[in-house]
């Protein structure tokens, strides 16, 4: 019997063929192409855990082999939307490479001194050691979103763990503003990455500072709305992690620092949802 997972991902045919090479003893192959569809074999089993393992193994090897990079030892569901069922779960260094719907919160970090006044927003440094996008500039807080986890609950974890903001401040200044969606292709990884991230703003007290905890970031600062808006320029001198500018373009237009009259308006906000959003 095969497991179809044609409809939750989209993968190239040079990943699928590297995949459907991988065997597991004694289960041999994981992945098969049927009809020009990649699907899990029989092998892989007809239960969340069984897919999750041989899975599992398969990535491991690829791991070992240099293909998957940025091991995180975190499980991601794999599903047809966000609100079905998971098929199994995966390690998320590896969504990628299947080309499955990835989902994250991101938080724009914002002090407002006063009412009426404009707010800042607060930018985070990404660590010199990071995997990805090393020294670039980032959100205060974003992640992807694990299984097991709500979307608040990953948003207050990350919070904490991120940049030291205490949960009663976290879930006293915290919006929910809406959702983007994009896919992208890298020619030189061939990954496709279909991604969903759901906004947040998060209003601080003007005397918290955040804090680097985990690792990640290496220095925290403040920015006004027009260094903000400086930064989205292509030419910009320090730049932001890439799907960083989506969410802080969603945010200018949203709240208005970005007028409507601006040529390319109706462009920018139509791609902000270009992605498959379920």
């Amino acid at each position: 019997m095969l497991i179809h997972i044609v409809f939750v991902n989209k993968v190239v045919p040079e990943i699928a063929e590297k995949l459907c090479l991988v065997e597991i003893e004694p289960l041999g192959s994981i992945f098969e192409i049927q009809k020009k569809s990649l699907t899990l074999s029989s092998a892989a089993g007809t239960s969340r855990e069984s897919r999750t393992r041989a899975v599992g193994h398969v990535m491991e090897k690829l791991r070992d082999m240099g293909v998957v990079k940025g091991w995180r030892e975190e499980l991601y569901p794999i599903a047809e939307s966000f609100y079905s069922e998971p098929i199994f779960l995966m390690e998320r260094a590896a969504v990628s490479l299947l080309g499955v719907l990835e989902y994250g919160v991101h938080i724009n970090g914002l002090v407002q001194e006063a009412p009426g006044e404009e707010p800042k927003m607060w930018i985070a440094r990404r660590s010199a050691t990071k995997s990805k996008f090393p020294g670039m500039l980032d959100h205060i807080v974003a992640g992807g979103q694990p299984a097991g986890l709500s979307l608040m609950e990953n948003v207050i974890k990350e919070c904490e763990e991120e940049a030291g903001i205490p949960e009663e401040m976290a879930r006293a200044g915290i919006q929910a503003t809406g959702a983007i969606s994009y896919e992208g292709w890298d020619p030189k990884s061939s990954k496709i990455s279909r991604v969903i991230l759901f906004n947040y703003d998060l209003y601080l007290p003007s005397t918290f500072k955040p804090k680097p905890v985990d690792g990640e970031v290496e220095e925290f600062f403040l920015w006004t709305i027009d260094q903000t808006k400086e930064s989205m320029a292509m030419d910009f001198h320090d730049p932001i992690k890439p799907n960083c500018y989506v969410v802080i373009i969603d945010y200018l237009l949203r709240m208005g620092f970005i007028s409507p009259e601006t040529p390319g308006y109706l462009d920018v906000l139509r791609e902000l949802r270009s992605g498959d959003c379920r």
